[in-house]
């Protein structure tokens, strides 16, 4: 089935709280993309952030962002009154997410919700269905708070162990943190449900995101050292990134721990089987990031400061999921195949049966002969973006272009210039034979890169871009609407 779908993250929803929520403006956007003849809403990692305020890099795989839970439903629920939040300065800009703003001031009044909150059965279902990893998320990160934000590994000697007597202590004389963090998590996961409910309802499926690596920060590090190549220390011995290249001359040193992949293996890939089996739970598709590094994964010595002088390494390839498959069945994923790709990493989507993703701005080069470029489409299982969170906006990036480029962008696509080459390249995704196309919201708003959402290797200015307060009018809905039903690709 032809359909397209449009990727913008929770935290780019607009509202009055500093940063997107789950609440009326979400399921505002739902009835936007209905309107607009939508059948997907991509989402980045619903994980809870952390230094650089990155979700993927986050402290759980499984926990949800509480920045994201809607007030005023806690207040309609009796835990909250709105004199408790609605006076507190959430916004210095309408556009960016001002997260110093949040971390300030968000959590002293989750902590009064928490305090009227009365546990009953669906929580107690929600911690028993959640059991093997909430109560150690509430653990992490009340230890965490009782350590001033540190690391895990800047913890006393036998916790970063997690030696037994030192966890129980913990349990015992953290007990009420911990109730806190749980119940975080039951109202995200209450709200994040009824949200994707009413998407469903609504015609609209999620397609949500996993990064391939966990923070070394995570509980999932702190508790299951064994499955990362970690040393008898529990430090990392290498840690993953990519190599130079010309958009990145010293690589790219992303830190995070790399897996053992044997380790994986003796336990028949139960983690990974978990993790997208809970992914495919809360989502309706699932991204997957960095597919290549299931193949063959770039491996950094921990003690350096640059990727130069990082090998490939072997990864676990289809084996993994066969265990999948045979475990979970068919789970609906997509695979981000993008960059340095192999013929290795060619046979291992091609097995998978996974589609890869055509990102249309690697496509321009004036000889014709990308395989990102439309007409060079060998295959309709796929999806194509015209953009996606890692790169430039359309508009940003043809401004940047180079004039025979930009000539040979506008011929392809019949754009004028800057004045219509967002839109024209989102129907010239539309009209590919690609079985999903995906454009970011800031193509459709036809924003440069002042709403760029990530600039890889870089901290400090991303994940921030907000849209504006009614910017998606029903005027762009129904553009957006004509060429979908152009292209064929109007969910029935």
């Amino acid at each position: 089935m032809r359909s397209s779908g449009v990727l913008m993250h929770i935290s780019s929803l607009p509202g009055e709280y500093g940063i997107g929520k789950m609440g009326k403006e979400a399921y505002a956007y739902v009835d936007w993309l209905k309107l607009a003849g939508q059948h997907y809403w991509q989402i980045l990692p619903l994980s809870p952030t952390s230094y650089g305020d990155s979700p993927y890099q986050s402290f759980s795989i499984f926990a949800g962002n509480p920045y994201f839970i809607d007030l005023e439903t806690l207040e309609k629920d009796g835990l909250l009154k709105a004199s408790e939040y609605k006076n507190i300065e959430w916004i210095r800009e309408t556009e960016y997410v001002d997260y110093s703003i949040i971390y300030e001031n968000l959590w002293g009044v989750l902590k009064i919700a928490y305090s009227r909150f009365k546990p009953d059965k669906d929580y107690d279902d929600f911690v028993k269905e959640n059991k093997s990893w909430v109560e150690n998320y509430g653990l992490f990160m009340a230890l965490k708070e009782e350590n001033d934000g540190k690391a895990w590994y800047e913890w006393s000697w036998d916790l970063v162990k997690c030696r037994k007597f030192a966890v129980d202590d913990a349990k015992n004389r953290l007990s009420d943190e911990i109730g806190f963090y749980v119940f975080l998590q039951y109202e995200f996961y209450k709200q994040w449900n009824a949200l994707k409910e009413y998407a469903n309802k609504n015609g609209i499926e999620i397609i949500g995101d996993i990064p391939i690596y966990c923070a070394l920060d995570s509980v999932d590090v702190w508790t299951e050292p064994e499955l990362f190549d970690l040393d008898e220390d529990k430090q990392p011995v290498n840690v993953a990134g990519c190599p130079p290249d010309g958009y990145a001359p010293q690589g790219q040193l992303w830190g995070n721990p790399i897996y053992d992949w044997e380790a994986m293996k003796k336990q028949n890939f139960k983690w990974w089987i978990n993790r997208i089996g809970f992914a495919s739970k809360i989502y309706d598709v699932v991204r997957i990031d960095h597919f290549r590094g299931f193949d063959s994964f770039y491996s950094i010595p921990a003690k350096d400061e640059t990727a130069e002088n990082g090998v490939w390494e072997k990864g676990c390839g289809i084996e993994l999921f066969r265990a999948v498959k045979k475990a979970l069945g068919d789970v609906r994923i997509i695979a981000e195949d993008l960059g340095f790709i192999t013929e290795s990493v060619r046979e291992l989507l091609a097995d998978s049966g996974f589609p890869g993703m055509k990102m249309l701005e690697f496509g321009f080069a004036p000889d014709a002969k990308s395989e990102y470029l439309p007409c060079n489409f060998k295959s309709s299982n796929c999806v194509v973006y015209t953009s996606t969170h890692d790169s430039d906006t359309v508009l940003g990036w043809y401004q940047i272009c180079a004039d025979d480029v930009k000539e040979y962008i506008c011929d392809y696509i019949g754009a004028k210039g800057e004045e219509d080459v967002s839109w024209k390249l989102i129907r010239c995704a539309w009209l590919s034979v690609a079985d999903t196309a995906i454009t970011q919201m800031q193509e459709i708003l036809e924003l440069d890169n002042m709403a760029r959402m990530n600039v890889p290797s870089t901290c400090g200015l991303n994940w921030r871009w907000r849209m504006k307060k009614d910017a998606n009018t029903e005027e762009l809905a129904k553009k957006l609407l004509k060429i979908t039903q152009l292209s064929g690709r109007v969910s029935e």
